[in-house]
């Protein structure tokens, strides 16, 4: 069963503590896992899974995913209060280097990307590599895959 919690923010809280602190489908307000599910398993979407006890993004920062064209794996970035994309682990630790203002340690961030579960990829996806002997991904999937990923779910 998979509930849509309202915020990124819930989710991210949840995902920070997953391990010490499950989550149950009793813990939200108003609800008892007897409750229908809000959304089905199944490949009309992209499913990801995240790895549990990710640090909650930082405030003024944003956590990004992008989706591989082929879609072989997510690669994440961070986008800086100042708009800047970082892209990795030294990136970061450069940034907080040279603005010791925000009081954050690279123990912070975390770049592990989540698994594409491989039985939601559609299936017109030529996997065995991005180069251009790939076939293009139709328009709409991809745009559809973004948003899920931006928390934008249809």
């Amino acid at each position: 069963m998979f509930q849509v919690l309202p915020t990124q923010e819930q989710f991210e809280d949840i995902r920070s503590k997953f391990t010490q602190d499950p989550f149950f489908c009793n813990k939200k307000p108003n609800f008892s896992c007897e409750d229908p599910a809000d959304i089905e398993y199944d490949s009309s979407r992209i499913w990801l899974a995240d790895k549990p006890n990710i640090p909650k993004t930082p405030a003024g920062f944003q956590r990004g995913l992008y989706l591989r064209k082929d879609f072989s794996k997510l690669d994440t970035h961070y986008i800086t209060p100042a708009g800047n994309k970082v892209r990795s682990a030294p990136g970061i630790e450069s940034f907080l280097e040279e603005n010791p203002e925000y009081g954050l340690s690279t123990s912070d961030f975390s770049f592990a990307p989540p698994k594409i579960m491989e039985d939601t990829i559609p299936e017109h996806i030529d996997r065995k590599g991005s180069g251009s002997g790939s076939k293009k991904m139709k328009t709409r999937k991809k745009d559809e895959a973004r948003e899920i990923l931006e928390g934008k779910f249809p």
